[in-house]
């Protein structure tokens, strides 16, 4: 699947390009959009390398990952950075997530971008299982992983290494016969 892109009436979803990376260094150089992610605020370096990672992964074949711009289609910018990368330890499944810029916060965008990302799980790729994880302090991305349709699965402790302290992630997932595509 080359290109990506998937739209909904507010959101597309898009490939990077290497002209992304100050809008996705907006995000994760932002102590604001990372407080709740796995991983302390990046430097530009570190945002063009993961950029570069991302376009690359576009040409790999089998392609297992899809790191993907979130782009409002009104004004065509940069909002937001989603990933979807299929789970080697589980058939057909992918693992989830997704940071946008503050000023796009409390709009839906949150819930559009899930729902874009299901539907390239579901509709794009065939798969049987996606899953997420959050913060449990994340409490707008559990109201948004509902809303979107997924479930709660439960805690994994001690997950992730992060400002340094061990936190516990939250864990949302939704089968393909659960889902059902926006506007349904």
């Amino acid at each position: 699947m080359n290109p990506v892109t998937r739209h909904d009436a507010r959101l597309s979803l898009r490939e990077l390009t290497l002209d992304d990376v100050d809008a996705v260094h907006a995000i994760y150089g932002s102590p604001e959009a990372t407080e709740h992610l796995s991983f302390s605020p990046r430097s530009r370096e570190e945002v063009g390398g993961i950029v570069a990672r991302g376009i690359a992964s576009a040409s790999a074949t089998p392609r297992d990952e899809f790191a993907v711009a979130v782009v409002e289609r009104e004004s065509g910018q940069l909002i937001g950075y989603a990933r979807l990368a299929l789970d080697p330890h589980q058939q057909r499944a992918a693992t989830i997530g997704f940071a946008l810029r503050p000023d796009a916060w409390g709009v839906g965008y949150g819930r559009e971008t899930v729902h874009l990302l299901l539907a390239l799980a579901f509709e794009g790729l065939d798969l049987h299982r996606v899953w997420a994880a959050r913060s449990p302090h994340n409490t707008a991305s559990e109201k948004t992983l509902l809303a979107a349709g997924m479930t709660e699965e439960g805690r994994i402790r001690g997950h992730v290494f992060v400002r340094g302290a061990w936190r516990d992630s939250i864990t949302y997932g939704i089968l393909r016969d659960e889902w059902q595509p926006a506007g349904e």
